[in-house]
């Protein structure tokens, strides 16, 4: 964006004024209440061309007024840094100096997924270099099109290309795909029993040792999941008689486990 752009809006002759504020508010010290008030009124003159800029990177996953804000503070920047003793028109310098923290704050924060600095500034070349060549190509611009204007092999541009993609994150329960699954739904959970895993096989000899009546119960309670009474009936005994067994058959089950390994299990 350069000045003359900014001037199409029929402001040039209010910037003009506003520079000759520059001129007056050299000539005073720092602390000075008119100075102060000077610094204000060009800040406040100067704003629109911060709002300019923040609506050209719009759109770009961070919050317009956010940018303001971040412009805004480019503007100060260069209202405090400018020398108009060096005869450089002020518009001329605050327009990159403007653009520049705007970048930087894209480079900075604005990345979901974090890239080594060279993919973010050539991410960003790239899209100044589609700009421009689609204007004057008249077409979209081709890797090779865009390889040529920046003076880089195409294959960086592809690796531009592909770090343009990590700007923007997609919620994890936003649809993606055509039959309405989220990403979340084909990421996979933890799978529980596998911790159980290991107590199985270590629990396997020792229920092979147990009568088999012992087996039977356990087998109907916990794999059959079998109430006692039914056990009882199942089998013949008293629900009692069914509680009792189960109590000590565990508890000795619980002693093997705690006390030494079990045999290897060689059985089919």
């Amino acid at each position: 964006m350069a000045p003359q752009h900014i001037s199409r809006h029929g402001r040039d002759d209010e910037y003009r004024k506003f520079a000759l504020l520059f001129e007056q508010m050299a000539g005073l010290q720092e602390g000075d209440l008119q100075r102060e008030d000077l610094r204000d009124r060009i800040i406040t003159g100067y704003l629109p061309i911060a709002d300019n800029i923040a609506r050209r990177y719009a759109g770009r996953g961070i919050d317009k007024d956010d940018l303001v804000q971040v412009a805004t503070v480019g503007l100060i920047h260069a209202i405090d840094r400018f020398d108009p003793e060096r005869g450089i028109d002020f518009l001329s310098y605050a327009v990159p100096t403007v653009m520049g923290e705007v970048r930087r704050h894209f480079r900075d924060t604005a990345w979901p997924v974090r890239l080594p600095r060279r993919l973010q500034e050539l991410r960003m070349s790239i899209n100044t270099a589609v700009v421009h060549l689609s204007q004057t190509l008249g077409r979209p611009a081709t890797p090779a099109d865009l390889a040529e204007r920046l003076g880089i092999p195409e294959s960086e541009v592809h690796e531009g290309l592909q770090a343009i993609h990590s700007f923007r994150s997609v919620s994890l329960d936003q649809s993606a795909f055509s039959d309405g699954i989220s990403p979340a739904e084909t990421i996979g959970a933890e799978d529980r029993a596998l911790g159980r895993v290991d107590n199985l096989e270590s629990l396997l000899p020792l229920l092979r040792q147990l009568p088999d009546r012992e087996r039977q119960i356990l087998s109907l309670r916990f794999f059959g999941d079998r109430t006692q009474s039914q056990i009882g009936t199942e089998i013949g005994i008293s629900q009692m008689h069914v509680s009792r067994l189960l109590k000590s058959t565990l508890l000795e089950l619980r002693k093997h486990m705690l006390t030494a390994p079990p045999e290897p299990d060689h059985g089919g």
